[in-house]
């Protein structure tokens, strides 16, 4: 019974992805999709670079932003994507970029690039964040942002 409850899932999984509108075709009806997010870009526009290893790892984390609160200046070597579940985050770039991302929307985060993520509301910030990373590899490094040269202008 098992062995047939795991080929039926593995059946479904497979449809999902070959057939975007398996979804709304199959006759389950306790099944609800909403597509949050598809990218093949981070949020500052750089292509998405996944991560050659032989020792893949994937880390969610359920993290809590207070009002005020900020990640700290930090850049993440491995792509990592994140779903804001409450408040409002922004995201500012040691260049200056700055994106603004609220309760519902998922965003690709930057990679080998300085950043800090800051709850500038009155809620916490509730994100979950997905690191596709390697087994003890870092996920992220503590920076501090690059200070831009003033060429006389």
């Amino acid at each position: 019974m098992k062995n047939a409850i795991k080929q039926s899932f593995h059946v479904v999984a497979v449809c999902f992805f070959l057939f975007p509108g398996f979804a709304q075709a199959a006759e389950y009806s306790n099944l609800e999709v909403r597509k949050i997010l598809v990218s093949s870009k981070t949020t500052s526009g750089e292509p998405i670079k996944y991560l050659k290893t032989s020792r893949p790892e994937v880390t969610v984390l359920d993290i809590i932003l207070p009002p005020g609160g900020s990640t700290g200046w930090h850049k993440h070597p491995v792509p990592v994507y994140a779903y804001v579940q409450e408040g409002t985050i922004t995201v500012k770039l040691d260049k200056g970029n700055s994106f603004t991302f609220s309760k519902g929307d998922a965003f690709v985060e930057v990679m080998n690039t300085v950043h800090n993520g800051i709850n500038m509301g009155d809620v916490p910030v509730r994100l979950i964040v997905f690191y596709t990373g390697e087994e003890k590899g870092p996920n992220v490094i503590r920076e501090e942002p690059v200070k831009a040269v003033d060429n006389g202008k």
